[in-house]
């Protein structure tokens, strides 16, 4: 993981890789070892509108940075949430998250 800035409890992140990209909290901890990330799951999928080849979820799901891959031929379990990221203060206004509004109802 590489910092391009120094973030501080309750900033905006940006974690990213080849795969994608999604916008969590801050929170620095003292028994996470240097340049690692830990990102918990459970947040909806909320991509911004136009990123479908390189998805930014805006409520902070993982999927987008990880494999979407089985552990075996056999099992098709979880391959493990563990992932390189890159880690970077997010500039700009923050995009609304639309993962609990209703379909249009066209």
């Amino acid at each position: 993981m590489r910092r391009a800035a120094a973030s501080r409890d309750g900033d905006i992140v940006r974690l990213f890789n080849d795969r994608g990209a999604c916008l969590a909290a801050a929170v620095a901890q003292t028994t996470s070892c240097a340049g690692v990330v830990q990102l918990s799951t459970g947040a909806w999928y909320d991509p911004q509108a136009g990123a479908a080849d390189h998805p930014l979820c805006v409520h902070g799901n993982p999927n987008v940075l990880t494999r979407d891959i089985g552990t075996s031929r056999l099992a098709q379990g979880c391959c493990g949430q563990v992932t390189v990221v890159e880690c970077e203060k997010y500039q700009g206004a923050l995009p609304a998250i639309r993962a609990f509004d209703p379909p249009d109802q066209d």
